[in-house]
């Protein structure tokens, strides 16, 4: 590919940091203090109290709704996105809850606040909100709308590292927050994400969860002395007090993630600055810009068509790949998720059509990649591109 989703996420001074970790006398490679060190490093950076560092952020998804199976066992309602990644609905799925759907807000292509608070009802237990592509999908009413109701917010913000609502970052909102750290992400650590809280009880089940489910993991000694006084029968290294997981990331991904971070603001302000001259520069006749960019970190240019022309959006796909650019159709997960085999066979008697902004998205919207060192002459070359559709429609 010419321009490929991503390019060059890891820099010279990173695979330095890997060598120098692998030519230590027997490096301990397995989960260690370079994976304590990103997580502190982690929460100053977000502005929370507690992160817990996992092999992806798909599994950062499973351990938030096992948390929250935890307090609410009988089940219930989790408020999702009809545009997500598929491990948001697999979590709510695999944990015993039901997915309600609600469609977007193109402005923003996160839920609707109007659309969440119509599916709200007795049985809803959380929201599960993704910050899509980079935008905030936060709203003032949205949050007094949910405190008021005592509802969960878990926020999804594994395509919008650094964003923020109200000069305060997106992940630190919620009763817990998830992050993804594969590799087109605005950070790499190779595979990897993070979950993240200011409730220190459920961090510590999160420490647990993430391996499987050992006391041992626990960081406050006296609830580590409760399990070895009510089990005196077992060995105080293998005490497993909850059924966890193996979802544990490895010492390179720690010294990654160390080493990424120190630039990770300036890679924002240059995928900002880029989505901004795209923005004013399309053809505003055939695209959609109406975008709110307050508080936004573009994770990917959203090229989105105006209006419902099939033949148009067969002419788009073209010229990106007779220009080799890659895209994505549907933008985050491919488009309706409702579309997919495995919410069908949920039999939640819904339609995809009555998600119609998702729907849109679907048919008539794909995604390029939006990365740091993309230079000037590589953006223009995609305006041109995209702009070129007025001559073939």
């Amino acid at each position: 590919m010419r321009l490929p989703l991503m390019r060059n996420n890891f820099s010279k001074s990173d695979i330095d940091a890997i060598v120098e970790l692998l030519n230590c006398d027997d490096p301990k490679l397995t989960n260690g203090k370079h994976c304590e060190e990103f997580e502190q490093q982690w929460n100053d950076w977000l502005g929370c109290k507690y992160s817990v560092f996992v092999n992806s952020g798909s599994s950062a998804n499973l351990l938030s709704m096992t948390i929250l199976k935890s307090l609410f066992p009988e089940g219930g309602e989790i408020i999702v996105p009809a545009l997500t990644w598929v491990s948001d609905i697999a979590s709510v799925i695999q944990t015993g809850f039901t997915p309600v759907f609600v469609d977007i807000d193109l402005k923003t292509l996160s839920m609707s606040d109007t659309a969440i608070e119509a599916a709200i009802t007795p049985k809803t237990k959380a929201v599960f909100l993704t910050h899509a592509q980079g935008f905030t999908g936060l709203s003032e009413n949205l949050i007094s709308h949910l405190k008021s109701h005592n509802i969960h917010l878990i926020e999804d913000v594994c395509e919008s590292h650094g964003a923020s609502f109200k000069g305060r970052k997106l992940g630190t909102f919620g009763f817990m927050s998830n992050f993804s750290f594969y590799y087109a992400h605005h950070m790499s650590t190779i595979e990897g994400g993070m979950v993240c809280t200011n409730h220190e009880d459920v961090y510590e089940k999160l420490r647990m969860l993430r391996s499987h489910g050992m006391v041992r993991e626990l960081r406050g000694e006296e609830k580590k002395q409760n399990y070895y006084d009510a089990n005196p029968e077992l060995n105080t290294d293998f005490i497993f007090a909850l059924p966890g997981y193996n979802f544990r990331n490895n010492e390179i991904g720690g010294v990654l993630g160390k080493s990424q971070l120190k630039r990770l603001d300036d890679n924002i302000l240059k995928r900002n600055k880029n989505h901004k001259k795209l923005l004013s520069s399309l053809n505003k006749e055939i695209y959609f810009t109406d975008f709110n960019l307050k508080g936004s970190s573009n994770y990917a240019f959203n090229i989105i068509l105006k209006h419902q022309n099939s033949n148009m959006m067969k002419q788009l796909c073209k010229i990106l790949d007779d220009a080799s650019i890659e895209y994505r159709r549907g933008s985050a997960g491919g488009g309706n998720q409702v579309r997919q085999p495995y919410v069908k066979g949920l039999n939640l008697r819904i339609t995809p059509k009555s998600f119609p902004n998702t729907e849109h998205i679907h048919f008539f919207a794909l995604y390029i990649g939006n990365f740091p060192n993309l230079t000037d002459d590589e953006l223009d070359f995609i305006i041109q591109q995209l702009n070129s559709l007025a001559n073939e429609g």
